[in-house]
């Protein structure tokens, strides 16, 4: 009985190794005339028993796999295909189909990179990170595959932000630069700057065909990779992992202003506006002649109630930029809010003796910041005449201060 128990064992096994052959060859002659997905369904019949078959069989079976699956454009599946032949080979010291398989993963980078190109102008970004993620995995020294990857998720939007994370975050653990040098020099023949790689540039410094060489470094991507995927929390509103990725890119970067205002956009929109005010302050000593920065801290003072704060940031981007219509729109409105509270006062006053003179006092002190606002926009009036913003908020202070004379005048400036 022990007998015949070991010789069926021994027929069952051969059984199988006979339907390996079979099918693996069914495979072969069905990708000879072009039909991988019949190759594929051949082979897909012997899988769950072919880990255990002789060496040589494995590797021509993972070489076909990788063959068919790459044809029908599953490239995971034929990288991990092709993969699996290297591995085999190099354990049992033969090989026959590691060439191939080497040849085609190198295929397949290109062929990838190609396929998310065309990916991302179908605005297929999702599709076009991942393959852009495999031709990484298969050419690791080509770190620029796995940037683009990133960029890819982010266009992609909301929904492969957590992609785009997962990419960026291995940028950054990388110490991905991504600055690179790049060469160029002046064709004497046609005048023209033509860019020219390495080997060119040096060559062609020999000759008299081209001058006026130049050498011109990128800057490093690193700031741009730690403040996107602070920017990618922030928007998935993970402020917490924001604020610490915020950190983390101006440890690094000290003196980036933008990173500084994002993090104070950040800090605003999380309802911390005296942080916020802190840090346009310090974005402002940064880059004091940005005049964006000054109107920030303007606008969050004024909300803030702090008018002379606020007014001194506005002149201060006026003095940048004398024609910045929002700076000057809100600089003649912190006179007139301020002038508005006045108003509630006045309205809450008696009749009395005592109360008519506060009454007065309080009237004229609020034409006198009525009438400051009006200056500010009279002055920037002489150069833009035809903003209608400003004159729209000049002849409402007109009438606001019953100067019917200058009321009329705005309103013909208008056009009404």
């Amino acid at each position: 009985m022990r007998t015949k128990l070991i010789l069926l064992f021994a027929l069952s096994i051969s059984v199988i190794g006979f339907a390996q052959k079979d099918e693996i060859k069914a495979a072969s002659k069905a990708m000879k005339s072009g039909d991988a997905t019949a190759a594929k369904s051949a082979l897909e019949g012997v899988a769950g028993s072919i880990d255990g078959a002789d060496p040589k069989l494995q590797a021509q079976y993972y070489s076909l796999m990788g063959d068919a699956t790459a044809q029908l454009s599953d490239y995971d599946a034929a990288i991990a295909a092709y993969q699996k032949v290297i591995s085999v080979e190099e354990a049992s010291g033969k090989a026959k189909f590691s060439a191939n398989a080497k040849q085609k993963l190198t295929q397949m980078t290109a062929e990838l990179v190609n396929a998310a190109v065309e990916d991302n102008n179908n605005k297929k970004f999702s599709e076009g990170a991942t393959k852009l993620y495999q031709a990484y995995t298969l050419s690791p020294n080509d770190t620029i595959y796995l940037y683009y990857a990133a960029s890819s998720a982010v266009n992609g939007g909301p929904d492969n932000y957590d992609q785009a994370i997962k990419y960026y975050s291995e940028l950054k653990d990388l110490n991905y630069d991504g600055s690179e040098v790049k060469y160029s020099a002046v064709d004497v023949a046609t005048g023209e700057t033509v860019s020219l790689g390495e080997q060119e540039y040096e060559l062609y410094k020999k000759t008299n065909s081209y001058k006026d060489f130049k050498e011109e470094k990128t800057p490093s991507k690193k700031a741009e990779i730690v403040k996107n995927i602070a920017l990618i929390y922030q928007e998935q509103g993970k402020n917490e992992e924001a604020l610490a990725a915020y950190d983390d890119a101006l440890a690094n970067n000290p003196n980036d202003v933008n990173l500084v205002l994002n993090k104070a956009n950040l800090y605003y929109s999380m309802g911390d506006k005296d942080k916020f005010k802190e840090l346009m302050g310090q974005a402002s000593d940064m880059a004091p002649d940005n005049p964006d920065l000054l109107y920030n801290i303007g606008v969050i003072n004024m909300e803030q109630g702090n008018m002379d704060e606020a007014r001194a940031a506005y002149k201060k981007a006026l003095e940048v930029d004398p024609n910045y219509t929002n700076a000057l729109l809100n600089l003649s409105t912190t006179y007139v809010n301020e002038g508005n509270v006045l108003v509630d006062e006045m309205n809450s006053l008696g009749t009395s003796r005592a109360d008519t003179q506060k009454y007065d006092e309080l009237k004229e002190k609020r034409d006198q910041l009525f009438q400051e606002g009006a200056n500010v926009l009279e002055t920037a009036l002489k150069n833009t005449p035809d903003n209608i913003q400003i004159l729209e908020q000049l002849k409402n202070i007109y009438a606001a201060l019953g100067d019917n004379e200058n009321f009329m005048r705005v309103k013909k400036l208008i056009g009404e």
